[in-house]
């Protein structure tokens, strides 16, 4: 074919999309440099070569299209919590690493900014997005409770219920962590890390 002409307009059609991931990770790209609202489907689609129309038809509707997002960057940090669990250290190493990896890395931090739309949109889910949120929640909680009991059982850590304890620490992350990913002043990462190690120390670990 003479390189000169482009293809026909039957083959541009029927090249293969851009695969899934990277659509995900372009959004989360955008994300991280303009934020949510310069996230766009003609913006995305012009980033991986699809049309708008094209991206509404593999995610319908831009609700889908954030919630497939954080899905993906939740399968990410499950990789890194999983790394957690199995790492040699005591139970305490883990937890400051979880918290770590829990807390934002500062304001607009993607994967939290992503994060506070979907929360602002499960007012108007339908239950199988609620059930997808419930579904990585609940990672994170069963992690958690893994941590505090192989500390309790040890002996490093009081004796908590961990279910219990795990519920309302990650009330606090959850707490902080907004106040991070917002920008509220005396809230940066650093600050609520120490914060977070202090609760932990008087609350948590045993004492002699």
């Amino acid at each position: 074919m003479d390189p000169s002409h482009p293809a026909p307009a039957h083959r541009r059609r029927n090249q293969a999309a851009p695969p899934r991931e990277d659509v995900l990770a372009a959004a989360m790209d955008t994300i991280a440099e303009r934020g949510l609202d310069g996230l766009t489907m003609a913006g995305l689609g012009r980033q991986v070569g699809m049309s708008s129309g094209h991206l509404l038809y593999y995610f319908r509707t831009k609700d889908e299209l954030l919630l497939q997002t954080l899905e993906w960057s939740e399968g990410r940090l499950g990789a890194e919590r999983s790394a957690l669990l199995s790492r040699p250290g005591t139970a305490r190493d883990r937890l400051d690493g979880y918290v770590e990896v829990y807390v934002p890395d500062g304001p607009r931090d993607p994967h939290w900014t992503l994060w506070l739309e979907v929360w602002n949109r499960s007012q108007n889910a339908d239950d199988d997005a609620r059930a997808r949120q419930a579904a990585i929640e609940g990672a994170w909680h069963r992690d958690l409770v893994a941590i505090l009991a192989e500390g309790v059982s040890r002996g490093e850590f009081r004796a908590v219920d961990p279910d219990r304890f795990a519920t309302r620490t990650r009330a606090l992350l959850d707490g902080f962590s907004v106040h991070v990913a917002v920008g509220i002043p005396g809230t940066g990462r650093e600050q609520v890390l120490a914060h977070v190690r202090e609760f932990i120390s008087e609350t948590l670990i045993s004492r002699p």
